[in-house]
């Protein structure tokens, strides 16, 4: 029975930190939309998701190191180490986006950047669903969620166009043009990291259905 016990807590401790890995790159597309919508320093911005991006990364480890001593695990390990490896791709890429705020000297985010960070975060709080509802089984509530993230990538790709077009027709300086463009396409890179988390989460669906 104790040894049944210790089975359990080994399997669980791959649910446990996922829901905290979600949680916490919640906390940076929120600290990221916040900041961006009254930012005043662009190094602390980014600094301030540099903090909770390291957090992540010690969660990546951690779930890794107790892939690599767990026998049975809750789900396939390759579908373990995919969703790790895809959740902290979108926190890698919201860091990315903080730090180019710094980097191309932007003190005024425009309205299609607040756009986009807003979407981002609409798209990390239907992950948190997504993984909770896995944590309790019930795969097919997982769905819903994962169709919605597809729904606001595809708002972003529509962002992305329309910021673009904007872009291309309004604005006269060649280097502030540059800037926005790639600072456009990378906040639009999250959500399709989010969407590679939605797909992986379909397949697990598909395979244990």
């Amino acid at each position: 029975m104790f040894l049944s016990f210790l089975r359990k807590k080994r399997k669980d401790i791959f649910f446990e930190y996922f829901i905290l890995v979600v949680k916490n790159i919640q906390l940076a597309s929120q600290v990221f939309r916040e900041e961006l919508h009254n930012l005043k320093d662009a190094e602390q911005f980014a600094l301030q998701i540099k903090t909770v991006e390291n957090m992540g990364d010690q969660y990546t480890h951690e779930i890794i190191m107790a892939l690599n001593k767990t026998f049975i695990t809750p789900l396939e390990r390759e579908d373990i180490l995919d969703l790790t490896i895809k959740l902290d791709d979108i926190l890698d890429l919201i860091e990315a986006c903080a730090w180019s705020f710094d980097l191309f000297n932007i003190s005024e985010p425009d309205e299609y950047m607040k756009l986009f960070a807003r979407n981002i975060e609409m798209c990390t709080q239907e992950i948190v669903y997504a993984i909770n509802y896995l944590v309790e089984k019930k795969l097919p509530e997982i769905t819903r969620h994962t169709h919605k993230i597809n729904d606001l990538e595809n708002v972003a790709d529509d962002l992305l166009r329309d910021s673009l077009k904007t872009l291309f027709s309004t604005c006269t300086d060649p280097i502030e043009l540059i800037k926005r463009k790639e600072i456009y396409h990378m906040m639009e890179e999250v959500t399709d990291a989010c969407e590679d988390v939605a797909n992986i989460l379909e397949g697990i669906i598909m395979r244990n259905s």
